[in-house]
């Protein structure tokens, strides 16, 4: 039995605030990911229009633009309820 739970094993009524404070942060941070994707996003776009592009330097954006989403995708599925619980 955790700190966290009553004799029977169920959670405490505070860890449902506990779990909406983690989720919030998580909302938080999953806005700001899809905000320094959007960025990047805009920042390869005008890289591309260059005629003297640092290929290397592009293809770096791009790597991070891909994990990026990557993430934003994990953290999404995360914030889906399990249906079977």
């Amino acid at each position: 039995m955790s700190d966290q739970e009553d004799h029977t094993g169920t959670p405490r009524a505070d860890d449902a605030s506990n779990v909406e404070s983690v989720t919030f942060k998580r909302l938080v941070q999953l806005r700001e990911l899809r905000i320094e994707h959007r960025d990047l996003d805009d920042v390869i776009h005008r890289l591309q229009l260059d005629l003297y592009v640092n290929e290397v330097q592009l293809r770096r954006l791009k790597k991070r633009k891909l994990m990026l989403k990557d993430q934003i995708t994990r953290m999404e599925s995360e914030l889906i309820p399990d249906l079977n619980a």
